[in-house]
C-alpha cells in the first residue's frame, strides 16, 4: 500500500464521493475481493458503471490498493507498541522515511505535541522490540524516545467509513 507521498499532489485534494461511489466503497470495504459483477448486482448498477467508478476512484487516489485484513497475533506478532520519537530540528522527514522502511513498523505519523513523530509497530517478542528500540536510538538525529506497550486492543479499524 502506498503512503501519502506516493500519491500525486493532484490526487491528494479532497474528493467528495457521490452516493454511487459511497455504495461501491462500502461494498469493497465489506469484501475487497468481491467481483464487480457481484457489486453491480447487489447495488442494481450496470457492470460498466461499477468498473468505471472503481477505476476513477483508483485514479483519484481514493482507492490506493487492496490488502487482506491479517490477524498479526495469529502470526506471532504479540507485542504492539506505540513509540514517541523526538527528532533533531530539520531532519524530521529524513528520519521518518528511514524508520518507515522497517518491516515491523506499520505506521509513522508526523504529530503535534511533545513528540515529533509517533510510530506504531508490532514485534514477536521482547528481544525483537529491544533490538528495534536500540536501533532507533542509535539512528542519527533521533534524540529520545518513549515506548508504550499496548495491553489490549479495544478497536482497530483500517477501513474508512463512507
Amino acid at each position: 500500500m502506498r503512503n501519502c507521498t506516493d500519491v500525486p499532489e493532484s490526487a491528494r485534494k479532497s474528493y467528495v464521493p457521490d452516493d454511487v461511489d459511497r455504495r461501491i466503497l462500502k461494498a469493497l470495504n465489506e469484501n475487497a475481493r468481491k467481483s464487480f459483477r457481484d457489486i453491480a448486482r447487489e447495488l442494481s448498477l450496470a457492470l460498466s458503471t461499477v468498473s468505471n467508478r472503481v477505476k476513477r476512484l483508483e485514479d483519484e487516489g481514493i482507492i490506493r490498493g487492496y490488502v487482506p485484513l491479517v490477524d498479526a497475533t495469529r502470526l506471532g506478532f504479540d507485542l504492539h507498541v506505540i513509540v514517541g520519537v523526538k527528532i533533531a530540528h530539520g531532519k524530521l522527514i529524513e528520519v521518518q522515511q528511514k524508520i518507515g522502511k522497517n518491516p515491523r513498523v506499520f505506521a509513522v505519523y508526523d504529530v503535534t505535541g511533545e513528540w515529533d513523530s509517533v510510530i506504531i509497530a508490532r514485534f514477536r517478542d521482547r528481544e525483537d522490540l529491544n533490538d528495534f528500540i536500540k536501533d532507533l536510538l542509535s539512528m542519527p538525529h533521533v534524540e529520545r524516545t518513549t515506548t508504550q506497550l499496548v495491553l489490549n486492543t479495544m478497536k482497530e479499524e483500517r477501513r474508512v467509513g463512507v
